[in-house]
């Protein structure tokens, strides 16, 4: 990751491109882990201060708002700043917020820890995304999905650390101390590396009308995708709890599965773009989603339900990176404001999902809330046409 001064900007090596992709890589894995430690401790969390579920579906839409506010001040850093020390920021914040969830006293403490941790998840969004367009623009070619299955990477390491700190009868203030260790040592290991086009982006970008009506498909995609993720992210652990009567140690082993499904999908995309088109891929992506989804609120039982949340995650897997990709290829000069803007549409995602997912399942009607977003694959199907790969051929 790098930034530089207006005026300064050199032209980047090869070791520099590969050095840079290596750390933002680094900073994906990071973001995965903080996200996967918040999700899967919801119901320790919920259990120890004893929320109700309405007061834990609240907490958990307030984080999508306050992320959407984050997104824009990290917005302001990135033309400030440019987009390292942006996520490094994002992360120590993040360090910061995950002990205060795991040791709050009482609800109101949790509350403030929650909102700033959603915070720092909109700062690094826009961060880490904005570093990774400059990153695919300077190979030519699609490294998108590279990024995001070292985001599910860590998603899948973090769960698994929750259901062991559970197994091993730790307190989940002790998990999430560990996993902000990590997140510390990231943000302190982080490297600047200079790439052909880096220079910090202008403070003024305006974006015209015609432009906005090239982005809403994306976002319509994006908007399906987190309404998708957080159903699963956010609830899958508390579903397998309450609904399947699966023990606080199996309760996280759903969102892993989930995770181990987005690192399969994200490892292959970038092949599966160059060989049979982005359009193709997201279709199909769009069917293998709502397939999984109908099998989680089908399931008898937590062991059917966990294998059917990896096939919703290698599905959607795959629609988050080639969405950002695109849109940050409408205007490569001003990605950072259209990577920001194309985030509402992730919170507000996060938000729809997060909300009518937890007041179906605080009124015993968690099935529903996953069975119901399969129907949506009928809007990324038609966004699909709209999907651009990547020009050139440079090589890794």
């Amino acid at each position: 990751m790098s930034v530089s001064t207006p005026g300064r900007a050199r032209v980047g090596r090869p070791a520099d491109r590969a050095g840079a992709r290596r750390a933002t890589t680094l900073a994906f894995t990071a973001q995965g882990m903080s996200v996967a430690a918040v999700y899967t401790t919801v119901p320790a969390v919920t259990e120890h201060l004893k929320l109700s579920p309405l007061m834990t579906t609240a907490t958990l839409v307030g984080v999508a708002l306050t992320a959407g506010v984050g997104s824009f001040l990290g917005l302001a850093a990135v033309r400030v700043a440019g987009p390292v020390a942006t996520v490094r920021g994002a992360l120590l914040t993040a360090a910061i917020a995950l002990p205060l969830i795991g040791w709050a006293p009482g609800p109101q403490s949790v509350i403030c820890a929650y909102v700033l941790f959603g915070l720092a998840l909109g700062g690094l969004d826009v961060g880490i995304n904005t570093r990774a367009a400059a990153i695919e623009r300077a190979y030519g070619r699609s490294v998108f999905g590279s990024f995001y299955t070292a985001w599910s990477v860590g998603g899948v390491l973090a769960a698994l650390l929750t259901a062991g700190a559970a197994r091993l009868d730790r307190s989940v203030g002790d998990g999430l101390a560990v996993q902000a260790g990590v997140l510390l040592v990231v943000a302190v290991c982080l490297r600047t590396h200079a790439l052909p086009d880096s220079q910090v982006p202008s403070t003024q970008t305006p974006l015209g009308r015609r432009l906005w009506l090239r982005i809403l498909p994306f976002g319509l995609v994006l908007l399906v995708v987190y309404v998708v993720d957080s159903t699963v992210s956010a609830w899958s652990a508390v579903y397998l709890r309450q609904t399947l009567g699966a023990s606080l140690a199996v309760a996280p082993m759903a969102y892993a599965a989930y995770q181990a499904g987005t690192v399969v999908g994200r490892a292959t995309v970038d092949r599966l773009v160059r060989r049979v088109g982005t359009g193709a891929v997201v279709r199909t992506a769009a069917l293998v989603v709502a397939g999984g989804l109908v099998g989680v609120a089908m399931a008898p039982g937590w062991p059917f339900a966990v294998p059917a949340a990896g096939v919703v995650g290698l599905g959607a897997s795959v629609l988050a990176p080639l969405c950002l990709a695109s849109a940050a290829r409408l205007r490569p000069a001003a990605s950072e404001t259209v990577l920001a803007r194309l985030n509402l549409f992730n919170y507000a995602g996060v938000v729809t999902g997060g909300a009518v997912s937890g007041l179906l399942g605080s009124t015993g009607e968690f099935r529903l809330a996953y069975a119901a977003p399969a129907a949506l694959a009928v809007l990324v199907l038609t966004a699909a046409g709209h999907f651009t790969r990547p020009q050139g051929t440079s090589g890794a």
